[in-house]
């Protein structure tokens, strides 16, 4: 079964999750818990935070699962 990257938006950023890579780490709803959840659906909130402090969880990735690009660029990161 093929499943595909999920995409998470606001006004500044989009964030895509790959479940496929996902290490299930949890270490983005520990860190930072307003934006990431592991019981909530949808499980990103991008309005719960800064898009900087986003940005700084996602590069904390181990897996590389998540990943994002800033509107304004419509360059991947």
């Amino acid at each position: 079964m093929e499943v595909n990257a999920k995409e998470f938006s606001n006004d500044d950023i989009t964030v895509t999750y790959d479940p496929c890579i996902c290490k299930l780490s949890g270490k983005c709803a520990k860190e930072l818990s307003d934006v990431f959840s592991n019981t909530i659906i949808p499980w990103i909130n991008l309005d719960n935070s800064e898009t900087d402090q986003v940005i700084k969880q996602i590069k904390k990735c181990p897996s590389g699962a998540l990943q994002y690009f800033l509107k304004k660029e419509k360059q991947a990161v």
